[in-house]
Order: structure tokens, then sequence, then C-alpha cells
């Protein structure tokens, strides 16, 4: 058998050990058994092996993981190896003896674990990319607002199915619901509700995954409990007459002098389907004018194009670019971009008197009117960038033109109803009265 050949693990190698296709270990020349281990997501983890005292070569290895490069530099990852290689040494077993005080672990200590090190992707059973920075910041705020203070004094061994359904009951009731003061301009506001509940049972789930992977449980109680899932939830969308409505309480608040970065924003929300930072943070470099496209680099699913009708193309040619800035609605203030929205927004919603409705329920609009007006399905997932990977073979082959005829059409009602105008074309006949839709 060819012996193994390691090179010292030093801050250069480490910094020069590159992600791949798949895992793979850099083992160290000076101190066997020490390691670094490399993730497709270019995590890199300090780690030692080694196999149980009086096992021999036929003896299982075990791994322990010494810490993450850059809190640990490669020297202090190996000072603390050589401490764990003694103590196999001297006939203990640090892995065991870690799995059974993980073994003990309360709920709080779990989630702080899943920050640290769990927060990625799924697919399927193999990890993904690290989670996006504000998908990480949602997540770990639903773990912290409603599973710490119900569940995290339980050790994690111990929540079985039932738990799990109280759990979900107690937050759709809003026991873990608040609104309190967090400094001078700043609040905490938590709310409950069915869909909190089956979205944090979902994070729960995905928590209890990593335990299983890191060997801390060896059951998911989330997948066995009777909780009512997110996948039948139906979403509200507006009508035509309501969206006349929205229109009609921007354009006067832009009589009253309202900021008019917000307003197109709001009228961009109704005119592309796009997600509320999509048109937000909106880049100048994301847009083509002469193409009629949004070219977004960083969506929730990662770069997407979205094809613009003729109403919002107008709306961005007639915006100034200003200078020193690369976003469409520049902040105020300092170098990002325009948040001030969310004050106009709740403005426009009570004059409209559609209370509830929030920026993505124009983005559902915008899908129900193109299903209703007769678009297929493959034409309204290219207007919405939509994710779904069955979905996504339909739509790779879909040219932007007839994707762009396809938003003109559509936002041709949207946009005439934002206006206050009549829409030349009537909704089919049997269209649904309810104004909601099954989400999918």
């Amino acid at each position: 058998m060819t012996k193994r050949v390691g090179v010292l693990l030093t801050k250069r190698v480490v910094d020069a050990s590159v992600p791949r296709n798949d895992r793979y270990y850099v083992w160290d020349s000076l101190l066997p058994g020490f390691g670094l281990r490399v993730e497709k997501s270019g995590a890199k983890t300090f780690i030692v092996r080694y196999r149980a005292e009086g096992g021999g070569r036929t003896a299982a290895q075990r791994f322990v993981t010494v810490g993450r490069f850059g809190p640990l530099t490669p020297e202090q990852a190996r000072k603390q190896a050589k401490t764990i290689l003694g103590s196999v040494a001297n006939g203990e077993d640090p892995a065991d003896e870690r799995r059974a005080k993980r073994a003990e672990m309360r709920m709080s200590g779990l989630i702080d674990f899943y920050e640290e090190e769990g927060c990625f992707v799924q697919r399927g059973k193999r990890q993904g990319a690290p989670m996006k920075p504000m998908t990480k910041r949602f997540t770990m705020g639903r773990l912290r607002n409603h599973v710490v203070p119900l569940l995290g004094h339980k050790r994690v061994t111990e929540i079985n199915p039932g738990d799990i359904e109280r759990f979900a009951r107690d937050v759709a009731a809003g026991k873990t619901a608040r609104d309190e003061k967090a400094g001078p301009r700043a609040r905490i506001i938590v709310r409950g509700g069915e869909g909190m509940a089956a979205k944090v049972v979902r994070d729960l789930s995905a928590v209890y995954s990593f335990a299983m992977r890191r060997e801390i449980v060896s059951r998911n109680p989330c997948l066995t409990a009777a909780v009512r899932k997110t996948g039948g939830v139906r979403e509200r969308f507006l009508t035509l007459e309501e969206v006349a409505r929205l229109g009609a309480a921007l354009d006067e608040l832009e009589q009253e002098g309202a900021n008019p970065k917000a307003l197109n924003i709001a009228r961009l929300w109704a005119l592309t389907g796009c997600r509320r930072n999509e048109i937000a943070g909106l880049k100048w470099s994301e847009v083509n004018l002469t193409e009629g496209l949004l070219i977004l680099d960083d969506t929730k699913t990662g770069k997407s194009v979205r094809p613009l009708g003729t109403a919002a193309i107008a709306i961005l040619a007639s915006i100034d670019r200003q200078e020193g800035s690369v976003f469409v609605f520049p902040a105020e203030r300092g170098d990002g971009y325009f948040q001030g929205v969310k004050p106009i927004w709740a403005r426009a919603i009570e004059k409209a008197k559609l209370k509830g409705v929030t920026p993505h329920t124009l983005r559902h609009t915008m899908g129900s009117t193109a299903i209703s007006t007769g678009e297929a399905m493959a034409l309204t997932g290219s207007i919405l960038g939509h994710s779904n990977p069955r979905s996504t073979a339909i739509y790779a082959h879909v040219q932007t033109d007839p994707s762009r005829r396809a938003a003109n059409r559509v936002t041709e009602k949207i946009a005439a109803a934002l206006a206050g105008k009549p829409s030349d074309h009537s909704a089919p006949k049997d269209e649904p009265k309810d104004n909601h839709v099954q989400s999918g």
C-alpha cells in the first residue's frame, strides 16, 4: 500500500486549498493524523483522524473536528490536535466522548452550532452552497425568536413528534409573538400564526437533519409530526380593480410630495413581478433597456434574466443616474440603496384600503394576471424567474423575444390599472371570482 505523503500545513497552504467538486483532505506532514478538510462550499476545517486504542488496523477510523480555519491558525490547530492525539495514546476515545456530550446538548446549543456550521442549502441529501446572508438572517431569526423560547431548554435527543406538534400550535396561537422597542429607532416585531408555524417547523427540520449528519441525534422528529405544511398556503393577489386603487393611491402620494424613489420602486414591483430587494437594490449594471431585460446578478435562486414590459422600461428610462452610485435607487445618505419605501408603502395601502397587502402580493398579482390572460406557464415562469428545477428545463428554451412580448401583454393590463385607465382586454369569462391562488 502506498504511503500517503502530506504537506506541512501552513497558512499559505491552507489559503491555496481551493474547493473542488467533492470534499477532500490535506494531511499534515509534521503531525500524523492532523489534517485539513475542504468542503465543496469552500469551508475549511482542521480535523484529527485516528483509530481507537486497541483496535489496530481493523478498527474503524474516527474523526474529531478541531475547528474552522480563520478563528484558528494552522499552528493553533496543530497544538490542539496534539492534545487530542495524546488522549488517544492514553486509551481515551475523544470522538465517543464528544458524541456522548452532544447527546446532552440542549436545543439552544444546537441552534448555536447550526448557525456556526450548518447554514447551507440542502440539495436532496447533499449539502449545497452556504445560505445567502439575508436567508441566513431570517432563518436564524425565526429559530431564535420561536424555537429557543419554547424548546431551547430541552435536550435535543428527548424532543419527540408530540413536542413538535405542541410547538407548532403554540407558534400558531401567537405565544412567541412580541413587539418591543430595541433602540432609539428600532423595534423587534415577532409574528406568530399558522404560516409562521409551518416555516419554523421547516427550519427546525433542517436543524435536525444537520444534527443527524453530525451524529448528534439518530432521528428527525419533525418528519413524523402532524404539522400543516406550507405547500398548500393560499396566496393573496390583487384584482385589477384593486391594482387601480393602488395606482390612484401612489399618484395621490406623488401629488403630496412623497419620495419619488419609493413610488417608482412600488410601481416597478407591480410591473415586473420582482421580489422586494430585486427592485429596491437594483443596479444599473443589471438593467438593459435596449433589450428590455433585467439581468439580476444575485437573486434568491442565483443569476436571473427577467423580461421587461414597455411600462417598466418607461419608468427606468425616466430615472436619472446619480453620479458615484451603482444603484438605480441610491440611498439618501451613504453608499447603499434606498431603504425608505416601508412608510410610504404603508401609507399607499392604507389609502387604497388594501389591508395586509405586501410588496410580495404584487409578485403573485403578476403571476395570476399572466395565467388569467392566457399566457403559457413557461412564459409566466420566464417573467417571474421561477426556480422550480423541473420548470427550469422548460424555461431554458424560451427565447427573450416571446417572453418580452408576454411581459408586454401582461403588464399592459397592470399598467392601465395603475394609471386608472380601462383595460383593452377583458378577463376570461370563466375567471374565478375568488382572488386567491394555490402556491406551488
